[in-house]
């Protein structure tokens, strides 16, 4: 069968042959045992309403095989033979482009380069899922081939519930994943209610179709160096940024510092992603001996040079052996999985990556232990280090709020929570960075993927991106020139870095004004042949699109961080000013339970429909964030929001009245 005919075809009504386990591939961990007697027929109830009865007598051990020895019924057995990997738009058997261009995404977040555990439809994140399984896979792209453009699919936790009418102005598709009754919405839960086939975890860009490999983060992460360096008043160059993490996302820790200019030492576990990384040139050194990296980083340091090393073990012996080596760290932070810590998402010091799979399998309890013991080792490394001068940050992945729940001597006192509005001893990056630089001001990571395939497309469109952005710029307020210089000169630098892997993809941050100005003019270049549809989306960690009271919106300080109203708002708003998709989750990259995230995705044809759209869209989609900063008193989004509505007469935003604090002191 052609690849057209495979998509057609969805869940064959023959059963492809049994798969074999692919030992090379980079698996999922095995899942803890959650399900009882009982919960585990009804797992195997759920899974097999995909299939004719006539094969559930066969499919009945082996999916019971898979839940027994992974915690989760995958259905490997209908994982497809063609390569997956975005292809051309042309390539994709639909109806609707706008629905090509869907399928176009979800096999870039499936793309072996791009998944961290891709037969088991995991993006990054250790559970950030594309789909549940395979099943769902086949019927969801089979639909989106079968969709017109008066058609909408919904998408509920990985399961396609089917196509409902709409119209031509419509999302092709929403997408819900995790939506939880609060009170289960604890770890735990996502768990039982993942391994009975009911939800799942989409992470942020993962189950949204959003994900463009780990240069989705290399830009935010690249900003978030330099302004760190700044911060501290010292140029990057010869000075040492310790993190951890090359999986998924935080594989873009190295390539960011190199860009960057500093020295990056970034540790992993687990020896597939080190090597990946290695082999795609995100990082340029393995270093397996810490007597050896001791001496590399000094040698770094004295040369002044550019260089990622990634070090192959645990970043908490790198801590500790730098503070015994006395090696000054600069910045530092972590960047491991900690929004999933009993399952894959942090490795303990002091056991093996095998020993640590066996144990969070097989004694999840004394897993969990190990965990904070090392959590709690991991912190008072770091306060050594931050004694000496280190600026530390959390990036974001729950590293402070799962340390603090360990134990560990991370908590500011009383008069300092009063004193900085935050109560752990060490800022998050968007507290001291990204929030005051960026969000407030409406920066945030814009991207777009050039659905030809073609690189020479994605070379105009940094082009046109870069030209707008320069035109901006001539005219821009003191206040965002910083931003606007470190947008135009990552986006100058983009192709020499080679920052694709999978789909012909960028991301810049830019503002309300920026994205829409940039989108015009993809759109106008469309119209007239000179590149092909581009499809536009962001990471949901951005101005308006979540609500994440430990990471997107911890700069808000008016005791509405713990609200989910704005990235509600959001989604909703989209989905009727014009984008093709919209995605609402529970989770991200701070854990499930912890943060509502929502997202979008809008494909540009060159049509007058698609302009009206991406003006009214985009213009809706940042500014809806900043009003909310704007309300918290945050002085930079009051600013924003005040260009906003001079610029748009049809915006009237409720403005706060500061109160004298002398005035509050007397009461």
């Amino acid at each position: 069968m052609t690849f057209k005919e495979q998509i057609l075809e969805g869940i064959p009504s023959e059963l492809p042959q049994p798969k074999v386990y692919e030992t090379e591939i980079n698996h999922a961990p095995k899942r803890k045992e959650i399900l009882n007697e009982q919960e585990k027929k009804l797992a195997l109830k759920n899974a097999l309403r995909y299939f004719d009865a006539a094969h559930h007598e066969t499919l009945i051990p082996e999916f019971k095989e898979e839940l027994d020895k992974y915690g989760r019924i995958y259905m490997y057995r209908l994982r497809p033979d063609y390569e997956m990997k975005a292809r051309s738009i042309e390539a994709y058997p639909a109806k609707s482009k706008q629905a090509a261009a869907i399928m176009l995404m979800i096999q870039n977040n499936l793309d072996y380069a791009v998944a961290q555990h891709p037969h088991e439809l995991i993006t990054y994140g250790g559970n950030g899922a594309v789909f549940q399984n395979w099943a769902q896979y086949r019927l969801t792209m089979k639909y989106l081939a079968e969709m017109n453009d008066e058609q909408t699919l919904v998408m509920y936790s990985g399961h396609p519930m089917g196509l409902f009418p709409s119209h031509k102005d419509a999302p092709r598709v929403v997408v819900t994943n995790g939506m939880m009754i609060p009170n289960y919405s604890k770890p735990d839960d996502w768990e039982k209610f993942n391994a009975l086939g009911v939800t799942q975890y989409g992470q942020m860009t993962a189950g949204s179709y959003m994900y463009i490999g780990p240069q989705g983060i290399v830009h935010g992460t690249t900003i978030t160096v330099l302004n760190g360096f700044r911060k501290i008043g010292k140029m990057p160059q010869g000075n040492l940024f310790v993190t951890s993490g090359l999986g998924g996302m935080s594989g873009a820790q190295p390539k960011a510092g190199n860009i960057a200019g500093c020295i990056t030492v970034c540790a992993e576990v687990n020896p597939k992603a080190t090597h990946t990384r290695h082999s795609q040139g995100w990082v340029d050194e393995v270093i397996s001996d810490l007597d050896l990296l001791s001496e590399r980083v000094k040698q770094a340091k004295a040369n002044k040079e550019t260089v990622s090393i990634a070090y192959q073990g645990n970043v908490v012996d790198v801590w500790e052996k730098f503070d015994t080596e006395n090696i000054h760290i600069d910045l530092g932070s972590d960047q491991t999985s900690l929004h999933n810590p009993w399952a894959g998402g942090y490795y303990p010091a002091g056991l093996s990556f095998e020993e640590s799979n066996e144990l969070m399998a097989n004694k999840p309890e004394e897993f969990k232990e190990a965990v904070q013991e090392s959590l709690r080792r991991q912190a008072a490394a770091i306060n050594k280090h931050a004694a000496k001068g280190t600026y530390f940050f959390d990036y974001g992945n729950a590293f402070l709020l799962e340390a603090s729940r360990a134990g560990a001597d991370i908590m500011n006192t009383p008069e300092e929570a009063i004193k900085t509005n935050r109560e752990f001893r060490y800022p998050s990056y968007v507290q001291d960075i990204m929030g005051p630089m960026c969000f407030d001001y409406g920066f945030g990571p814009f991207r777009w993927v050039c659905a030809s395939g073609d690189p020479e497309d994605l070379k105009k469109t940094d082009e046109i991106a870069c030209k707008v952005l320069e035109e901006i710029m001539t005219n821009s307020p003191e206040e965002i020139r910083q931003q606007m210089a470190d947008n135009i000169q990552w986006i100058q630098g983009a192709q020499e870095n080679k920052l694709v892997v999978g789909s012909q993809a960028r991301i810049l941050y830019a503002d309300a004004e920026g994205r829409m100005k940039i989108a015009e003019a993809f759109n106008k270049a469309i119209s007239k042949n000179e590149i092909g549809f581009v499809i536009l989306g962001r990471d949901h960690h951005d101005v308006s699109g979540t609500d994440s009271p430990y990471r997107e919106t911890s700069n808000i300080y008016d005791g509405s961080r713990f609200t989910a109203d704005m990235a509600i708002h959001n989604v909703i708003g989209d989905s009727f000013r014009g984008a093709t998709w919209v995605s609402i989750h529970n989770g991200g990259g701070v854990g499930w339970g912890e943060v509502i995230n929502g997202g979008f995705g809008m494909v540009l044809d060159g049509t007058k429909d698609a302009d009206r759209r991406l003006k009214s869209m985009l213009f809706w989609d940042v500014n809806n964030g900043i009003s909310r900063r704007s309300w918290a008193r945050n002085e930079g989004a009051v600013f924003a929001i005040k260009r906003a509505m001079e610029v748009e007469p049809n915006l009237k935003v409720t403005l706060p009245n500061n109160v004298d604090e002398d005035l509050l002191n007397n009461v």
